[in-house]
């Protein structure tokens, strides 16, 4: 059997038969993941990305090739997440671009197509690291442009790619040495190599294994002892840049007239605020993956080209320091998995801030998923949460009006029993998981959270992004706002005499507790003047200190 060419449909197959490979074996390509950062979801990301990339697929359907080819470029872009479903999809983008003009493909366009998705990569990542999925990207494709000077039968190419793309897999611990000290193979490689399979599966038409459960060469070292000792490899103090931010920028012609947009700029501009860097962009949209210390400072940047949407921010320190725990105390014998009884309750929280997350576990969450304010998790993220929290009975508490609507979606998706406690700030989320009752019904739970929202007062401070009038004030861009209870009641050049306005009007006579959460740009000499401004105006108010760590406010103020 011989192939010369291949059109739009034989393409689309490809596409999917590669995406349904690389989800059965997602899992172990979570497994295998060790480099750069602790987040344990390289397989899950590229999953998830080239699911998007194949679903747009699926819609398009065609002969014609390149239209095929800039649906799954669109598809990927809109779905990628990580570091290696980012790149994944600049891998195609610039496949798809190569070949956009044509309604099909021979050996030789094939290989180049390759061969551009690879220089794309390279240039969408600030960084490149050798030992990766860019590697095995590069080797496989420089492999085809050389089978394709030899034969003019696609099979035969695939063929020298796939093949060529386990062998520099397995070359992948020479590069890097954190692979070679633990034993396994790079993880996003590997995901590609799913990718390939799928495609010479379709292109020789053949059925593939079953998913992945043990492998052969250096994958065969990988084990929970390994998996154990890559995480113990890094401290939680080093890492440099400890939130692993991601988010799209929708270009905006009117803040482009100010801002003229500049991929490479943009890039480097970014550079400065973290690393594991990834910028793409085409003629509407912009992502962006870096792990920043700062993320406030990331997209307040990014909206001046801008609005951001698909937003999300995950606490690595976090995450390591969990996961290291959990590592810890596991069993040195790997042991057969028993399903664990669900519990009664399990409560469900959002925060943004590892402060406020901390707050919320010491009071009685179970689950808190990172995210308010600019970065909204997903009805997915939700789900996923109620499932690992493995209850019979779960309470949502959203903590932000635009989160209530897919938290919603959440319950009714679910197979648990779930209930939505509409809390539209963090302070009332507090306020209500403090009434929870384990010993009650959902019923009566419900009933006392819902009403414990009302005894709270929410004080915010941030920062207009752009000039405007609203409620009488004339707020120009970069002014501190006073927000209270959801609307703008103060605004000020200094931060700190913006929140002493504030805070006059949500305290009075029947105040008692003033709860303080400093935001991660916020100093504690900041802190020190409210405190003081405080006592001396309102002397029977009891002051309570924490450091919320949040993004984008400065302050939150609870009142009760």
């Amino acid at each position: 059997m011989s192939i010369k060419s291949i059109d739009g449909k034989r393409f689309a197959e490809m596409v999917l038969q590669g995406a349904n490979h690389l989800s059965a074996n997602a899992k172990y390509v979570d497994s295998l993941n060790v480099f750069p950062v602790p987040d344990g979801d390289t397989g899950t990301n590229m999953n998830l990305s080239m699911t998007s990339g194949a679903k747009e697929v699926r819609n398009n359907i065609g002969e014609h090739i390149g239209k095929v080819g800039i649906a799954l470029s669109k598809g990927l872009l809109m779905g990628a997440r990580g570091n290696s479903g980012v790149i994944l999809s600049q891998l195609f983008r610039g496949f798809s671009k190569s070949i956009e003009q044509k309604s099909q493909l021979n050996g030789k366009e094939f290989a180049a197509a390759l061969e551009a998705g690879v220089e794309t990569a390279y240039k969408a990542v600030m960084k490149p690291v050798e030992g990766t999925i860019l590697t095995v990207a590069k080797d496989s494709a420089k492999r085809a442009v050389t089978a394709a000077k030899k034969h003019d039968d696609i099979i035969a190419i695939m063929e020298e790619v796939l093949a060529e793309s386990k062998a520099s897999l397995n070359r992948t611990p020479d590069l890097l040495p954190v692979l070679k000290e633990v034993g396994v193979v790079d993880s996003g490689g590997q995901g590609l190599v799913y990718v390939y399979e799928g495609f010479l599966a379709v292109l020789k038409g053949e059925e593939l294994p079953e998913a992945t459960t043990s492998a052969t060469s250096m994958t065969d070292l990988v084990s929970a002892e390994h998996h154990r000792s890559v995480q113990s490899h890094m401290s939680t103090e080093d890492i440099e840049f400890g939130y692993c931010t991601e988010f799209m920028v929708k270009l905006e012609s009117e803040k482009l007239h100010h801002h003229p947009f500049s991929e490479q700029d943009f890039r480097q501009d970014l550079s400065q605020h973290g690393d594991s860097l990834l910028v793409i962009a085409d003629e509407e949209l912009v992502k962006v993956h870096i792990h920043a210390e700062h993320p406030g400072e990331v997209l307040t940047y990014a909206q001046r080209y801008g609005s951001l949407v698909n937003m999300k921010i995950e606490n690595m320190r976090e995450q390591h320091t969990n996961l290291i725990s959990e590592l810890h105390d596991a069993p040195k014998q790997v042991a057969p998995v028993q399903k664990k009884e669900p519990s009664e309750y399990g409560i469900v929280t959002v925060s943004m801030g590892s402060g406020i997350a901390d707050l919320f576990r010491s009071i009685g969450a179970h689950a808190v998923i990172e995210g308010g304010q600019t970065m909204n998790p997903s009805t997915e993220d939700i789900v996923k949460a109620i499932k690992e929290v493995n209850a019979k009975k779960i309470i949502i508490l959203p903590n932000n009006k635009n989160i209530i609507m897919a938290a919603e979606q959440a319950a009714e998706v679910a197979e648990e029993e779930v209930i939505v406690i509409p809390s539209k700030t963090v302070p009332q989320g507090m306020a209500a998981l403090l009434t929870f009752n384990p010993s009650g019904d959902l019923a009566s739970n419900n009933a006392v959270m819902t009403e414990a929202l009302g005894h709270v007062k929410t004080g915010q401070i941030t920062f207009a992004v752009r000039d405007t009038s609203i409620d009488g004030l004339e707020i120009e861009k970069d002014d501190f706002m006073g927000i209270a209870d959801g609307k703008i009641v103060v605004k000020d050049k200094n931060k700190v005499q913006s929140a002493i306005e504030l805070l006059k009007v949500l305290l009075d006579e029947d105040a008692e507790i003033l709860t303080i959460l400093k935001g991660e740009d916020s100093s504690d000499e900041e802190v020190n003047e409210l405190v003081q401004f405080v006592e001396a105006e309102f002397e029977d108010v009891e002051i309570e200190v924490h450091d919320g760590k949040q993004p984008l406010y400065a302050f939150i103020f609870s009142v009760e």
